[in-house]
């Protein structure tokens, strides 16, 4: 199912005051120690939430590129998605099955700022078609982070825009990913947005 959308950005403050202003609020979700990121979360829905990620202002110089293409954003952009699956393992051999390339697995964590240690494995496809194909994602006995946050929109269509869209279809079959919220449709370029609805009007991120 889906889990989560990853808006980047390279000024976390500032897109979370104008997300704000829009009537999108998000709670604090801790850093990424080590990546010179942190994250501001935002529940959309039962079981999904959106992901504000930026730099660590109190984090030194990461040695590699912060992820999501950070370092080089002029402004914050939705950059990719995740898939919740229960077995990672099991789901990265059905996606090559279906000919895409998942990427390996490898865990992470994250503290969030109440002291709970939230761990995860997720895996990247080297070739994420623009942010179009989903990054996998699996929480094993971590509680889901949308368990506890505030929910001020909610997910109405996620529109995936791709000029072979036949592909990403046939790869979120094979993940079993319902589409209910998802919408696949033919375009020159690979891009990605989605409309979120909320109490005072609709909200459109790209």
């Amino acid at each position: 199912m889906l889990d989560h959308l990853v808006l980047a950005t390279p000024d976390l403050a500032r897109t979370v005051d104008d997300l704000a202003a829009r009537g999108v609020f998000t709670v604090d979700g801790g850093p990424h120690v080590g990546v010179g990121t942190r994250n501001r979360l935002a529940g959309i829905g039962p079981g999904r939430y959106l992901e504000v990620v930026g730099p660590d202002p109190e984090q030194p110089e990461p040695a590699a590129p912060r992820p999501f293409g950070i370092d080089t954003l002029t402004a914050s952009a939705l950059v990719t998605w995740a898939v919740r699956v229960d077995d990672l393992d099991a789901a990265l051999e059905a996606a090559r099955c279906a000919g895409h390339d998942p990427g390996e697995p490898r865990e992470m964590s994250r503290r969030r700022p109440d002291g709970e240690l939230l761990s995860w494995r997720l895996a990247f496809p080297p070739d994420s078609g623009g942010g179009v194909l989903p990054f996998l994602i699996e929480w094993g006995s971590t509680r889901h982070p949308s368990d506890d946050l505030p929910v001020p929109a909610s997910l109405d269509v996620l529109r995936l825009t791709h000029p072979a869209p036949a592909r990403v279809t046939a790869l979120l079959d094979a993940l079993g990913e319902p589409r209910d919220l998802v919408e696949v449709v033919v375009g020159e370029r690979p891009g990605l947005a989605a409309a979120l609805d909320k109490p005072h009007g609709a909200l459109l991120l790209d």
